[in-house]
């Protein structure tokens, strides 16, 4: 039976992923909950003098990093690092967007990162992100109600369908506004009043197509969480948790959760660019500022955790799972590693990571691809790369990765929040 403590977890989770429609809403609400945590927000263009034991975090853009300042200097103790992100597949609305054919109205979006498009077909969908405005600011909106949807051909005119399902993304997988009746308000006018502002204040956008349902229940037993986002929502919120658990001790603890890790993570808020790079030398500096070599010091201390979900074996396709590597839902969080270096796991890293498993009482699961089958890869080994840290690559079990609605359970949360806590504290 699922106890209380995994229930409890889980809804927690479907609630964060609910708040998180859109990169910049998932960071607005971890910087929520870490402000009702106790920790403050710095501003990159500011000095920073964080004291030993201080709680704060950081933007840019779609990204945070959220640190504890150890009793000891970085250079000393190093850092206990845990990595997600922010992004998910979907669509991106283009600048120009209003689009006009058939008597209808339509919204001119482009396909963001590997999506399993044709599951986005027949859904409720919506927009959210961030709008710039006039003079420099931005804000963050998300249209109320479901006004986009996706509509399937029907099967009468389509009869080779059962064949299987081709689908153009210029020109099928643009979503409906409405009837096209002239001058009526279209996204632009929507974005404008669910800003509080005039349309003509709205200079720019950066705006995703969100599916309005909320994460549900699943499972004979209501311990499976169907969700859109879960790649890599459920990530960033299971390293939020750890941080939050985790005892203050000598060594700095941090959480990074990047965006535009599914198209590559090649920007300033992404794993490839220097935001995490920026904040652990301004935090390795605070001891000694006069010591360039400080930095170096604390990357060869310490170790990344890259947390990214993990594919749980199909229950109908288990042939495309490597036959002695095939993780179940509910069966703790996954080490995953592959011999290409699409993760970034060696045998230091990995064993340990087991052994803070062990500690803390988690089953742990392992997964490597099919030697026949090309492997995914996560914010590891580009983080590695960049930093030249010892880095990890974990994650809890889900099905449908990359679906617009996809399943994990409940069980797991629990699992990974203490896999990472115990990473954190070690």
């Amino acid at each position: 039976m699922p106890t209380p403590d995994a229930l409890a977890a889980g809804d927690d989770l479907r609630a964060f992923v609910d708040a998180s429609p859109s990169p910049s809403h998932a960071v607005a609400e971890l910087a929520r909950r870490l402000t009702a945590a106790g920790f403050t927000e710095l501003a990159e263009a500011d000095r920073w003098a964080p004291a030993p034991g201080g709680r704060h975090f950081v933007v840019r853009h779609g990204s945070i990093v959220a640190f504890r300042v150890g009793t000891a200097a970085p250079a000393e103790s190093g850092f206990r690092v845990v990595g997600a992100h922010t992004d998910s597949p979907t669509f991106k609305v283009r600048p120009n967007s209003d689009v006009r054919q058939a008597g209808y109205r339509l919204v001119g979006v482009e396909p963001y990162g590997g999506g399993l498009w044709h599951t986005w077909l027949d859904r409720e969908l919506t927009v959210a992100g961030r709008v710039a405005l006039r003079g420099g600011t931005t804000t963050l909106v998300r249209l109320p109600g479901a006004p986009l949807r996706l509509p399937s051909l029907a099967i009468h005119l389509d009869r080779g369908v059962r064949e299987g399902l081709t689908l153009d993304p210029q020109r099928h997988l643009v979503p409906v506004w409405s009837r096209d009746l002239g001058d009526e308000p279209g996204l632009l006018a929507a974005l404008a009043e669910a800003a509080g502002v005039d349309v003509a204040d709205v200079v720019g956008h950066d705006l995703v197509l969100a599916d309005t349902q909320p994460a549900g229940r699943a499972g004979a037993d209501g311990t499976w969480i169907a969700a859109p986002r879960l790649d890599n929502l459920a990530s960033c919120h299971a390293g939020l948790l750890a941080l939050l658990a985790a005892p203050a001790g000598e060594r700095t603890q941090v959480l990074v959760c990047n965006d535009h890790e599914e198209v590559g993570s090649g920007s300033m808020a992404g794993a490839r660019g220097s935001f995490l790079e920026d904040v652990l030398r301004r935090l390795a500096g605070l001891a000694d500022p006069a010591d360039a070599q400080a930095v170096h010091r604390a990357i060869a201390r310490s170790v990344l955790v890259s947390a990214d979900m993990a594919h749980a074996v199909h229950p109908t396709r288990s042939d495309r799972h490597e036959p002695a590597h095939q993780p179940q839902l509910g069966g703790g969080p996954v080490l995953k590693v592959n011999a290409n270096q699409s993760y970034a796991t060696d045998a230091a890293t990995g064993g340990w990571f087991r052994e803070r498993c062990a500690e803390a009482g988690v089953p742990l699961q392992m997964f490597v691809t099919r030697a026949d089958l090309p492997c995914g890869s996560t914010i590891g080994p580009l983080t590695a790369t960049r930093l030249g840290i010892a880095t990890v690559d974990v994650g809890a079990p889900m099905l449908a990765m990359h679906s617009c609605r996809e399943l994990t359970s409940a069980l797991d949360v629990p699992h990974v929040v203490s896999a990472l806590t115990a990473c954190l504290a070690d």
